[in-house]
């Protein structure tokens, strides 16, 4: 299994409007959702050393976990066809017909998908549950939900390398949203590694529900990846609009503004909700006057 791919190096996109100009905001968007057609967005980053490690030992059969809208079983499943790896996706909940466009393609590259119940999917990481699994599925290599493992968080390392700042005195934020902290926790051991002086906060907007539970994770994937020194990073809680793929009146409002406004291709499930956050937290005061913001697209348009 090879792992060329054509990868384009990703697009520095400037976001400009009246709320940003009042607010004296440099804000640029950090296009990972062009950097290939379908193995596009973070997802990349996170899949590159575990398909490496995956040839190295000669894998090819890969099982993961991921919800209804899954970038990463839509990534995996990319990826499967490519590198000719048979994928199973083991989805959490009911896979209702027809199927959405993320399972959809998912299936049509040839992805397994089996449904798991909430109670069963709760169970996904315990030996005893893996081990049935086996039995029943046969032999396959595991990949975490989200595909975050620690050879993700360090190839999401890579992202930092691509930012770039336009002022060298404005305050910096970059900016991403976050569902198992894999990637956020990448970005931030990327920084971290990073000669500056003037460094970056790494602000997560969490699309999940559940106080404190990203942190926590990102924490523990910083410890794991010896960065756990990287102290230049928060977690913003307010904007997931109910919980994972959930939306609320003004989320809905938002995006359909925005999309009247501006050309840049966004969806309600992660990076519509970041730029949702960004903005209601520019105009509250609670990001101040004057930053220049990176915001990371991590993908999601299908």
């Amino acid at each position: 299994m090879s792992l060329d791919l054509d990868i384009s190096a990703p697009l520095i996109e400037p976001l400009r409007c009246d709320l940003l100009d009042r607010h004296n905001i440099c804000f640029n968007i950090l296009r990972l959702d062009t950097i290939h057609p379908t193995i596009h967005g973070n997802k990349w980053y996170k899949l590159k050393r575990n398909l490496r490690q995956f040839q190295t030992k000669g894998v090819s059969r890969v099982l993961s976990f991921g919800g209804a809208y899954s970038n990463h079983l839509y990534a995996l499943a990319a990826a499967g066809e490519h590198f000719s790896l048979e994928t199973i996706g083991l989805v959490r909940g009911e896979i209702v017909e027809p199927l959405n466009p993320v399972l959809k393609f998912a299936k049509d590259r040839g992805m397994t998908l089996i449904p798991l119940s909430r109670t069963e999917y709760r169970h996904k990481h315990e030996e005893s549950f893996l081990a049935k699994l086996q039995d029943r599925l046969g032999p396959f290599q595991l990949l975490p939900e989200g595909g975050s493992n620690l050879l993700a968080v360090q190839g999401c390392e890579e992202i930092a390398e691509s930012i770039r700042w336009q002022s060298s005195s404005r305050p910096r934020i970059v900016a991403l949203c976050c569902g198992t902290g894999a990637t956020m926790a990448g970005i931030v051991a990327g920084l971290s590694h990073q000669s500056s002086s003037n460094p970056a906060e790494v602000l997560g907007i969490s699309v999940l529900k559940g106080e404190g539970y990203l942190q926590g994770e990102v924490r523990k994937w910083l410890e794991k990846n010896h960065c756990q020194s990287a102290t230049n990073w928060r977690v913003e809680e307010n904007y997931h609009c109910g919980g994972y793929a959930k939306t609320n009146p003004g989320l809905k409002a938002f995006l359909e503004s925005f999309s009247t406004s501006f050309s840049l291709p966004l969806e309600p499930v992660y990076t519509g909700k970041l730029i949702y956050a960004l903005f209601n937290m520019i105009k509250e005061g609670v990001i101040p006057d004057g930053v220049e913001i990176i915001a990371i697209h991590t993908g999601g348009i299908y």
